[in-house]
């Protein structure tokens, strides 16, 4: 049997989010190896499905694009996207990380991103990015400004007609690629594997997934970014414009039953800030937020909650029981008023909003297998961090962003920095010990 290649480099970087980005660039800028592994096809992470970032509402591809950009061009970061850390395990004074790289159905040397194969086919799926919204091709690229731009192959989509490979300008489409294996050995590790929402089969009272006008707060980001599915704000169950908007506020956050006690963090404030948009673009519409508490805690966010409660936007004390529909698939809130008399009613919206909280996105096989301990939430172990924030029980593998808990983008990148920095000094000692 063959022995699988075996790839070298200075830093490994699990995850090619913000943190995962960040984290490359800053180690790369001081002169080191890098290889970012990404698992989907485009590096950029949630935050490129973005449409604005709170407090400043500033254009989130606008922050993000030229971070990716920067990835993709720098002379020492090798970019694998696609592509799944099996494990990492220690292997001398490093460690020795098994990847298994899907298949595109693509050869990438050769793809020159016509889109050609995209226009050519016939069927339809639904869009990823567009997180249900939208539609693509069983062969895309991506989305528009994903990196490589490199078209993808759904095989579970494709008929396997034939159009795209005869419209390959470069004769790129290979049918019967398979899935390959190999290993790269790394005297550093910088885990950045981010984290999850909640799933939605996690609060089946709230109809997330089977009613059609209740939404999840990255499907209202793609409805309000300006390259979004439908070019505007409407219903996705019919089409209509919404003139009363919910949203329903710790809906897999601080909930014992679901083993998520803790808070998410950001969930107010992106609920805060998808409001304001939602008021800029539907002006003449009611939206209310339910809440429990709102927790501004960052720099500025206090005055971006006071902004929003000056525009207009109702912020209601409630704790909400269930949504249901009417006949016209409008949705009805059962909510208990925390204030007051602590009244139980019903209320009517046309359109509802969950916020929902973070989940760990680690694989724990993954970080077993390099003996990295996660706390019985999922995510990184706060109690074993010594001495520094990205620290893991695991010497020479640290850790960033949401890998460690929930926090927002600004608190990412500051972790990518500080792992970075981490990981070269890690690197910078086991070079010392190395040198006779």
């Amino acid at each position: 049997m063959d022995q699988p290649k075996v790839l070298e480099t200075d830093v490994l970087v699990v995850g090619a989010g913000i943190a995962g980005m960040q984290a490359s660039l800053d180690a790369a800028d001081q002169g080191v190896r890098v290889m970012l592994v990404e698992r989907d096809a485009s590096i950029g992470g949630r935050m490129i499905n973005l449409s604005k970032v709170f407090p400043t509402l500033d254009c989130a591809s606008c922050i993000t694009t030229p971070r990716m950009s920067s990835v993709a061009h720098h002379p020492r970061i090798e970019t694998l996207t696609h592509t799944e850390v099996l494990s990492v395990k220690r292997s001398g004074d490093g460690y020795l990380a098994r990847l298994r790289k899907k298949p595109r159905y693509v050869v990438e040397a050769d793809c020159i991103g016509c889109r050609l194969c995209e226009e050519a086919c016939a069927e339809y799926q639904q869009d990823p990015y567009e997180h249900g919204l939208g539609a693509t091709k069983a062969i895309a690229i991506p989305f528009t400004n994903a990196i490589p731009q490199i078209a993808v192959l759904d095989p579970e989509t494709c008929t396997w007609c034939g159009r795209c490979a005869k419209a390959c300008p470069t004769d790129c489409i290979d049918y019967l690629q398979e899935p390959e294996e190999f290993e790269v050995r790394a005297t550093s590790v910088i885990m950045t594997t981010g984290s999850q929402l909640t799933p939605i089969d996690q609060k089946p009272q709230y109809g997330l997934g089977v009613l059609p006008n209740v939404l999840t707060p990255m499907q209202v980001e793609r409805l309000l970014a300006p390259h979004g599915p439908y070019g505007r704000v409407i219903r996705p169950g019919d089409g209509k414009i919404p003139d009363s908007i919910a949203f329903v506020q710790c809906a897999g956050s601080r909930d014992l039953s679901l083993g998520t006690g803790y808070c998410s963090r950001v969930c107010c404030m992106y609920a805060i800030k998808q409001a304001i948009l939602l008021s800029g673009s539907l002006p003449i519409a009611d939206i209310t937020i339910y809440y429990m508490d709102i927790r501004a805690f960052g720099k500025g966010y206090e005055q971006f909650y006071a902004s929003a409660r000056a525009m207009g936007i109702n912020f209601v004390k409630a704790k909400v029981a269930r949504v249901t529909e009417d006949a016209e698939h409008n949705p009805i809130l059962r909510i208990e008023r925390q204030e007051d008399d602590c009244r139980v009613e019903e209320v009517h919206h046309d359109m509802v909003v969950l916020s929902l909280g973070m989940v760990s996105g680690a694989d724990p096989e993954l970080f077993d297998s390099c003996g990295v301990r996660l706390s019985p939430d999922g995510f990184i172990d706060p109690s074993r961090l010594l001495h520094s924030p990205t620290r893991t029980s695991a010497q020479g593998i640290f850790s960033a962003g949401t890998a460690n808990g929930p926090k927002d983008i600004v608190d990412s990148i500051m972790d990518a920095g500080s792992a970075a920095m981490e990981a070269l000094s890690h690197l910078r000692k086991t070079n010392a010990k190395r040198t006779p």
